[in-house]
């Protein structure tokens, strides 16, 4: 049985029109702009920042990679929820300055990190989501292509840094060919963003003794919050 409805009976939708302003208050708003030049937003941007964490201490050591964070997600729940193992950041500063070999998640990842800090510093960035092979080997193994990609990279003779944003199964596998001693990372940049093992997967990684981490604990994350941990570590070389 169809129920007809007939088209008066259906409400409108109301459009309001717009506030009418005066001159005097368009003008009034473009005074509260702040008028900054675009090499000098960035500067600003830190300096709000800075302004707006108050009174909270953040330890020297890692306080340009979190105000990095913050400044690329605009989130300062990252002040508290960065969780770093002992030295981490100038371990990794020192992986970079000996050239070692960046892995992403995403190539979104990849493309957020600076191309310029990485050829001055003689680095290199990959990642092996789209290849063909790593595609072959995930189906093969009815697996994601994330843990085939991991696994590509521990073929790598490489020294490596992995940045991981958005796979937790990229961390996952991580772990475990770190207990098989397949891989020994430089540097774990865990901050995979979701619902599903994402807060496990980065837990499993705090829990290794010997593996340098920076891991956003929780929910939150993302690879544009990887990338800028990477770019953080660059700036500093």
């Amino acid at each position: 049985m169809c129920l007809h409805i007939r088209k008066s009976s259906l409400a409108k939708p109301q459009v309001l029109p717009a506030p009418l302003r005066t001159n005097e208050e368009e003008q009034m708003e473009l005074k509260e702009l702040d008028r900054v030049l675009p090499e000098e937003i960035e500067k600003r941007s830190f300096e709000l920042i800075t302004k707006e964490l108050g009174e909270k201490v953040l330890d020297p050591e890692y306080e340009l990679v979190i105000k990095r964070v913050i400044h690329t997600t605009a989130d300062f729940d990252y002040a508290d929820n960065l969780v770093f193992s002992p030295h981490a950041v100038s371990k990794g500063i020192r992986a970079l300055k000996e050239g070692a070999h960046i892995i992403t998640d995403t190539n979104m990842g990849m493309a957020g990190i600076n191309k310029g800090a990485l050829k001055r510093n003689a680095c290199s960035v990959s990642c092996f989501m789209a290849d063909e092979d790593v595609a072959e080997y995930a189906k093969l193994n009815h697996t994601t292509r994330a843990c085939a990609s991991m696994d590509k990279a521990a073929g790598l003779s490489e020294d490596c840094i992995f940045a991981v944003g958005n796979a937790p199964t990229a961390l996952v596998r991580l772990y475990e060919l770190i207990k098989e001693e397949k891989i020994h990372p430089k540097l774990i940049i865990g901050v995979p963003v979701g619902f599903v093992n994402v807060v496990q997967s980065k837990e499993m990684i705090m829990s290794l003794p010997d593996i340098p981490y920076i891991v956003a604990r929780g929910r939150k994350g993302g690879s544009n919050v990887a990338a800028a941990i990477v770019n953080a570590l660059l700036y500093q070389i």
